[in-house]
């Protein structure tokens, strides 16, 4: 049984391939259950936009729309499930949960890349001392504890920049895993870096400390392609690799989220 829920559509401005394309990349390797979580079009008061980043808020209904077509073509091959990964951005989380619940969307995933605002809040991959560090375990922590997210994205995010994995990491580690646990939600081993290592010649998760960690706080764990193009989904190289190195670890992989 094969599930992943972390896929992205060419909509967010980062992303390429026609949605069908990722359904039959899926079906192909055997997936059972696909999810589309692209980045959420928040409605910004400013007007602000970020094409480069996501989606505008006038593409929401053809995304949803679009998905939902492939689930009801494909129904008798795979499950198709459609949803939005979203920052804890406080001033938006009841518009966000107005929003669930009037789309009907079958999911959220936390995947918290701003502090608080993209508008010119710190984007959280580029943390490179304690403080801000602990801003992203703080903002993190509050995100989860929302409960409107089915699983935490890419938890370990600040080590794009955060060197070496040090005390501050492994406290924030404890702190994540603490939160998740205590929640319910489990944490994801993204390979969406690794999968993009040959242009940007560096791996920086998923780090095998940080899910030692998570595994020893009794934190869940699922994986996520966290999927920008159809060949990360076509090619089992990482997924495969992946399997492996939580077996190794110890860490019982999460099969489904709970939608």
């Amino acid at each position: 049984m094969k599930a992943n829920y972390h896929t992205h559509t060419l909509r967010c401005g980062h992303a390429s391939g026609a949605d069908e394309d990722y359904v039959r990349a899926a079906i192909a390797q055997g997936f059972d259950e696909l999810g589309f979580s692209d980045h959420v079009p928040w409605p910004y008061a400013s007007g602000f936009t970020h094409p480069s980043v996501r989606m505008l808020l006038s593409q929401m209904d053809e995304y949803l729309g679009s998905i939902r077509a492939l689930k009801k073509k494909y129904a008798d091959r795979i499950a198709i499930r459609v949803g939005f990964e979203c920052e804890y951005f406080p001033d938006y989380m009841d518009w966000l949960r107005e929003t669930a619940r009037e789309k009907q969307l079958d999911y959220l995933i936390l995947g918290n890349h701003y502090d608080c605002t993209d508008e010119g809040g710190m984007y959280f991959g580029n943390a490179r001392t304690p403080q801000q560090l602990s801003a992203y375990v703080k903002r993190t922590a509050q995100g989860v504890e929302t409960g409107l997210f089915a699983c935490l994205a890419h938890p370990d995010l600040f080590l794009r920049s955060y060197r070496p994995f040090d005390d501050n990491c492994r406290a924030a580690a404890r702190e994540l895993s603490r939160v998740c646990r205590e929640r319910g939600v489990p944490m994801e081993y993204n390979l969406h870096d690794r999968y993009i290592a040959g242009i940007t010649h560096r791996i920086s998760y998923p780090h095998p400390e940080f899910f030692e960690i998570a595994r020893d706080e009794g934190v869940q764990v699922i994986i996520g392609l966290d999927a920008h193009e159809p060949q990360e989904i076509a090619d089992p190289t990482q997924w495969n690799r992946a399997t492996q190195e939580l077996d190794a670890m110890g860490i019982a992989r999460l099969e489904r989220l709970a939608i």
